[in-house]
């Protein structure tokens, strides 16, 4: 696996709490960094994934899109290569742009961020993109021979500029014909410190919505996804059959990958690593070949927790023989309450949530912590 960061945006939503640079500015430099960084962190080991995030990775000028790729294709084994994301925005995603970047013959997945196609929530996340624009982008894709489209939509969103998921799913409803929108990731609002939106809801121009509100838009999501043959395989994503996130379900069984880029963390079985989060410092160390970044060990009880953590948000849930032989025992007893209150059930080789228990995946987790 692989993940790529580009962080830079046209300028940052309200609620975005991830490390990017807002406003439009050179980005060569970045990206000469970026290549050196990939370069020196080169394996044989064969790719089966990588995603391009940020930030706004089409944001970039397609040549610079290619000098990235390029640098991939010449220090990366891709023999067993099946999924090349690009997170995109729909402002972004004009036919030029989409030709261009087929032409690569890299990219074969789009993570389109929509999160609304309503107009009135667009304005208050401070998106630039309209409804119309977000619905000509992935009729475009299409056009361009895109053929797997993932949506990015959020509920739970604030009052009194809130108009309800429903609204957007209808508009999605339009596009479903075009046969390449494949995944949809809705994700529930929340409230970063020293955001935006944090310091609207301090001011009282805006208010969070109950919890009846979202578990309403929670419903009304899984029950268009069922009637849609959506699958529901992690708490904010929902896929048709054969159609997950491969990357991202790499991350939630603790697959091993390497992370480029600034801010960009890395995962090595027993250690993690994250690079400086700071763009000016990640080009000066590129430069001498010395990339800035700090790492932790896991202990036995962190990779335990965080394995908790993600299978729970998994329909598959946590397999037992995942879990160390000494962590057996104190999660067999732990995971009690969770089987009496109906929120996991258990089977010979899983403590799989139930309904409930994916909207509450969290909390149970937490219970579990070691």
């Amino acid at each position: 696996m692989l993940y790529v960061h580009i962080p830079y945006c046209h300028h940052k939503c309200s609620y975005c709490g991830f490390y990017s640079v807002a406003g439009h500015r050179d980005t060569q430099d970045y990206v000469d960094a970026l290549c050196c960084e990939l370069k020196i962190r080169r394996t044989d080991k064969p790719l089966k994934t990588i995603y391009f995030g940020g930030g706004t990775p089409s944001l970039l000028p397609v040549r610079q899109l290619e000098q990235i790729i390029l640098t991939i294709r010449d220090n990366y084994n891709l023999s067993q290569l099946e999924e090349v994301t690009l997170e995109a925005n729909p402002e972004n995603l004009t036919p030029q742009y989409l030709d261009e970047i087929a032409r690569f013959g890299l990219f074969n997945r789009l993570s389109v961020g929509v999160q609304s196609f309503v107009d009135v929530e667009l304005k208050m996340l401070n998106r630039v993109h309209s409804r119309q624009q977000a619905s000509d982008a992935i009729r475009s894709a299409a056009n361009a021979g895109f053929t797997n489209v993932s949506i990015d939509l959020i509920m739970g969103l604030p009052l009194p500029y809130r108009v309800g998921l429903q609204n957007s799913l209808t508009v999605l409803d339009e596009l479903l014909p075009l046969g390449v929108i494949r995944h949809l990731s809705c994700y529930e609002l929340t409230v970063e410190q020293g955001t935006i939106l944090d310091r609207q809801l301090q001011m009282g121009r805006l208010i969070m919505p109950n919890d009846e509100i979202v578990v309403s838009d929670y419903e009304v999501l899984r029950e268009w996804c069922k009637t849609r043959g959506f699958e529901q395989y992690e708490v904010s994503n929902y896929c048709q059959p054969g159609w997950r996130s491969r990357h991202n379900s790499r991350y939630w069984n603790r697959t091993p990958y390497i992370g480029a880029g600034a801010a960009a963390h890395s995962f090595e079985g027993l250690s993690r690593r994250w690079n400086v989060s700071d763009i000016e410092r990640y080009i000066a160390g590129a430069k001498v070949g010395d990339i800035p970044y700090e790492e932790e060990i896991l202990s036995a009880a962190d990779a335990y927790n965080e394995y908790v953590m993600t299978a729970l948000r998994t329909i598959e849930g946590i397999d037992k023989a995942m879990v160390p032989e000494e962590y057996r025992s104190v999660l067999s007893k732990s995971i009690q309450f969770a089987l009496k209150e109906g929120l996991v059930e258990e089977t010979h080789t899983h403590y799989r949530p139930t309904t409930e228990g994916l909207l509450k995946a969290d909390g149970i987790a937490a219970r579990l912590f070691v």
